[in-house]
């Protein structure tokens, strides 16, 4: 186990996680100013804001990013800054194409999401600005580069909360100031990662049709993969708002965020364990791959303790942490962090599909997973009220790992009955 956890690994593992501790603190600390000057209704529509933005992410730049942080590895044969610049071309076009169907059926939207049609335009610009960061966040990422990772998504974050009491409390934009907060942090962020870019020289100014075919080949069919995990976290909340009302989605997007620290903690783990991953099995190693195996059943253990004592102790916090009007929130947490356990082990099975890069595969089961969703959030919303969405979620992030760990035990050979032997 020394041998595997190695310090590399250890220390960008600290980095990212310490990140994303400090990273989901400061909204968390910012709870108790939304839930004092923002009602229930309020938060829904902030709520709404973040769905709609999760809703359309894979359609703006395709996933592309994956895309980039796996032909890093690969540059005996790809010019990685020519590759990421057709990438951004991608970004743009398709960024152009998902305004254009906003503008057309804006009003659908707004009425099917309860979120107001004459701030649609902020969904948009907000989804580009953030893919930006996210195409740096990549590159430092791959690059190894944690502690500038740490810097630049602490920093947003901290402006974004700053901005967001400016508007909220200091103005008195009540919801709309949070979504204009979030929006300017993340234009200003924006602008500095392109700058990064050109400083850096990660990008060069060459079309290359080969390389926008391989990353569209790689990004598209993950388009219902990630759009399924865009409907699982849409769908409780629209039949909430639907089906119970806007001020129960309020409560409940409070609850959701304090459970979804789990899954926090695991993409923060997830970030330094890809490129380490990624280089082991390229080495393609028989002892290495049964200690990854067996760190991977230590980590399944330890996420899910994890999730049981948040779930726990949330009542006791909430209660003396959130303005009365969101105390019910707290009965939420344990189902949305053990849904979330259950995501943080899919992220260490769908690593392989990625490696292998057999991203099709993920079509079929995300499409699966996404229908499933749909007919647990009515059916246990209907009989059991807004707890049922938790319960459906974790019941679908359940599902989804069982099938995923399934596949790529067959486009990967790792060793998951812990044997060494010839057939790896």
């Amino acid at each position: 186990m020394n041998k595997l956890l190695n310090n590399s690994l250890l220390r960008n593992t600290g980095v990212y996680t310490l990140t994303s501790v400090i990273n989901s603190a400061i909204p968390f600390f910012l709870l108790p100013i939304l839930t004092r000057y923002l009602t229930p209704e309020d938060y829904g529509i902030v709520s709404m804001f973040t769905l709609l933005v999760t809703f359309i992410s894979p359609f703006i730049g395709l996933s592309i990013n994956g895309a980039i942080a796996r032909q890093y590895y690969n540059q005996e044969e790809v010019d990685i800054w020519v590759y990421v610049w057709n990438c951004i071309i991608i970004l743009l076009i398709s960024s152009g194409t998902i305004g254009l169907m906003f503008y057309i059926f804006g009003d659908l939207i707004a009425q099917i999401s309860s979120f107001p049609i004459q701030m649609i335009w902020t969904i948009i610009i907000y989804s580009v600005g953030q893919f930006i960061c996210v195409i740096v966040l990549t590159l430092l990422q791959v690059q190894k580069k944690a502690l500038l990772y740490g810097i630049f998504n602490i920093s947003m974050t901290l402006l974004n909360t700053l901005l967001s009491i400016l508007f909220i409390v200091g103005i008195g934009y009540a919801w709309r100031g949070r979504i204009y907060g979030q929006l300017v942090s993340v234009l200003i962020f924006a602008v500095i990662a392109i700058g990064m870019l050109i400083k850096n020289s990660w990008v060069k100014l060459s079309f290359n049709k080969k390389y926008i075919y391989n990353a569209l080949l790689f990004g598209i069919p993950l388009i219902p993969h990630a759009l399924s995990g865009s409907i699982i976290s849409m769908t409780d909340r629209i039949f909430i708002t639907n089906m119970v009302g806007l001020e129960a989605t309020g409560i409940y997007t409070v609850g959701y965020q304090v459970g979804s620290i789990i899954n926090i903690l695991a993409i923060s783990f997830n970030n330094a364990y890809v490129p380490w991953l990624y280089e082991r099995l390229k080495a393609d190693n028989k002892k290495t791959k049964v200690k990854i195996i067996k760190f991977t059943y230590l980590y399944f253990v330890g996420i899910m303790i994890i999730a049981t004592l948040l779930g726990l102790i949330a009542p006791i916090v909430l209660n003396l942490f959130l303005g009365k009007a969101f105390n019910e929130s707290s009965v939420y947490v344990l189902w949305v962090a053990m849904g979330y356990a259950f995501n943080g082990m899919y992220l260490m099975v769908v690593n392989y599909i990625f490696y292998a890069q057999r991203t099709t595969l993920l079509t079929i089961v995300t499409i699966f997973t996404a229908a499933i969703n749909i007919i647990l959030n009515y059916f246990f919303i209907k009989a059991f009220g807004a707890i049922g969405a938790a319960q459906a979620t974790a019941i679908t992030f359940f599902i989804k790992f069982i099938t995923v760990w399934i596949l790529s035990a067959k486009v990967q050979k790792m060793p998951w009955d812990l044997s060494d032997n010839n057939n790896l």
